[in-house]
């Protein structure tokens, strides 16, 4: 079965005044129509630039490695040079949805004229059909009086309620792919909820493949059916949620799980994992994580993370860091 996203081999860095950058190291993943696949991870785990790269949005001074691919209907999007490869894919077929929805708004043109924009530039509608597209979909994503919402500004509304166009805006173009960067972290706790079950209720709608991305494991568990563990650039675990959780070997897993309040204990210490994310202008030998491993080893020190991942059971896939101290 064809996949809606395959990404092989990817490598992304950055030029910068202090050196080049690694942000991302052999990165492979795919992902089915109707699927969510989370992406969890520390800040500075490269999850974003991930996601970034999906939709060629990340800077000027970004390298991608020859050999990577990032394939949508058969299509490099590496490969795609002119503005107009790019508007196949931004807004039209792959939607994002940003951490912060005041970053996505133009603070001076009404939220409004924003969607019919997007409407008219990547699905060729006209003005009114564009217009009527948008408020049933600001509508459908439980914003009330939604006709008025339109002709309101992104700083008119509130919190919980510019996230809510802000997915209606990525959903009105009908996306096969959607790309969702923390979309909850900026909410409280019951507004999270509503807009966590409104994007299920939508992914199961339109039956479209979603990147949830999130340093959120109880976000996760809610919303994926597969997820991906990142560390420094690396995937270092991967499989389907419930076994990852369940069964987590890789130590930089265990650590995450770890580290959460424990529900029927509030009382109990939270257990952190030891330590900072090495900068990427000094990345570990070997194995990324271990700096900060329990478990550090010779074998970890010396391990050719360039191999990338093995499927230790099925669908369960670690590097060759967690193959070594998974054991433990």
């Amino acid at each position: 079965m064809k996949h809606l996203l395959e990404i092989n081999n990817l490598d992304v860095k950055f030029d910068t005044d202090e050196g080049r950058i690694t942000a991302i190291e052999n990165v492979s993943l795919t992902l089915d129509q109707g699927k969510v696949l989370g992406i969890v991870g520390e800040s500075g785990s490269g999850k974003s630039v991930t996601a970034k790269s999906i939709m060629q949005l990340n800077p000027g001074n970004t390298i991608y490695n020859d050999n990577a691919e990032i394939i949508i209907d058969d299509e490099n999007v590496l490969k795609f040079t002119s503005k107009n490869d790019l508007k196949k894919i931004r807004g039209g077929k792959v939607s994002m949805i940003f951490q912060e929805p005041m970053a996505s708004f133009a603070p001076a043109i009404k939220i409004g004229n924003q969607m019919v924009e997007q409407l008219m530039i990547h699905k060729s509608q006209d003005k009114k059909e564009a217009k009527n597209i948008s408020i049933d979909m600001l509508n459908r994503v439980g914003i009330a009086d939604a006709e008025k919402r339109f002709n309101q500004y992104a700083f008119e509304l509130s919190g919980g309620m510019r996230q809510r166009a802000m997915i209606a805006m990525a959903l009105s173009t009908m996306p096969k792919l959607l790309l969702a960067d923390e979309p909850t972290t900026a909410l409280d706790v019951t507004i999270q909820a509503q807009v966590i079950n409104l994007m299920k209720d939508i992914i199961k709608e339109f039956n479209m493949g979603v990147i949830f991305i999130t340093h959120d494991l109880g976000v996760i568990a809610q919303v994926a059916d597969d997820v991906a563990v990142m560390y420094l650039g690396s995937v270092v675990e991967q499989g389907p949620v419930n076994e990852i959780l369940k069964n987590p070997m890789h130590p930089y897993t265990r650590g995450l799980i770890n580290a959460l309040p424990d529900i029927n204990n509030l009382d109990a210490p939270l257990t952190p994992i030891p330590g900072n994310i090495p900068s990427p202008l000094d990345r570990p030998s070997g194995c990324v994580f271990r700096t900060r491993c329990p478990h550090a080893s010779q074998e970890g020190k010396e391990a050719d993370i360039k191999m990338g991942l093995v499927e230790v059971k099925p669908g369960h896939w670690l590097d060759n860091c967690g193959i070594n101290c998974g054991k433990v």
